[in-house]
């Protein structure tokens, strides 16, 4: 009986764990027809409602019709009074007891029409902000949902894209150690050829400021700041004339 009752036990876990992963598998699904039945049962308390609230109304009417009754045979029965016609009063006012008798019963009915009105605006009102805030739990663990498996998606295929992301990086290094040595060799080619002209040594020459020909904005300044020399003037020589001779 011990081997039966632990085989039986097995076979209720086995089916439990079945059960429970098809739940989790169709957790969404069972999440969204659940929020689908809670909004047919408020569709139905809605329309319980409006079918209270119409029932309330018309026995309203019905109670302030006998109250106009009432009132109406109120002024007939003083008139029969009035004219000695003590037996059409008595008539009368025994059918404004029966009014007020109506009246008396059905208002208690209205008080607690009323009170269900109230709690079932209360109930359908809590149902909904229930109903919206799972939703939104919904939409959101729906968005979860997909990242998760966008992210499952990546890892189960995560060696081949480290490896091929090795690769490129690989790839990318090689590609840039000869582009260095390729830049390397324009330089040397460069010095060379400069070597081969004089071109370095004249750019030394520049650098310091003593190549021939070459002038600096400081020259340039110090040249027009220099005080001007006055030009050199030149006396011309005195004409001596010759006084005229006397005559003798």
């Amino acid at each position: 009986m011990a081997i039966w009752t632990k085989l039986f036990a097995l076979v209720r876990g086995t089916a439990h764990e079945a059960g429970g992963a098809v739940v989790d598998a169709n957790a969404l699904r069972i999440l969204d027809q659940e929020i689908r039945d809670a909004d047919n049962a408020l569709g139905r308390a809605r329309d319980d409602l409006a079918a209270l609230v119409a029932r309330r109304r018309v026995l309203e009417k019905e109670v302030q019709s006998f109250r106009d009754q009432a009132s109406r045979y109120e002024g007939s029965a003083r008139a029969a009074l009035a004219k000695g016609d003590e037996g059409l009063a008595r008539e009368v006012a025994q059918r404004i007891a029966d009014l007020e008798q109506e009246v008396t019963l059905k208002e208690p009915q209205l008080g607690e029409m009323r009170t269900a009105e109230d709690r079932m605006h209360q109930i359908i009102a809590a149902t909904q902000q229930k109903v919206e805030g799972l939703r939104r739990e919904i939409d959101v663990v729906k968005v979860n949902e997909s990242v998760q498996r966008a992210q499952a998606s990546v890892v189960a295929g995560g060696s081949g894209a480290t490896a091929a992301l090795g690769s490129a990086a690989d790839s990318l290094k090689r590609i840039k150690e000869r582009q260095a040595i390729r830049d390397e060799k324009f330089k040397a080619s460069a010095e060379l050829e400069d070597r081969r002209t004089g071109a370095d040594l004249d750019a030394k020459l520049r650098n310091a400021g003593l190549l021939p020909g070459q002038s600096s904005a400081d020259d340039v300044l110090a040249r027009l700041s220099a005080p001007k020399e006055a030009p050199l003037q030149i006396e011309a020589p005195a004409l001596r004339i010759p006084a005229p001779k006397s005559e003798s």
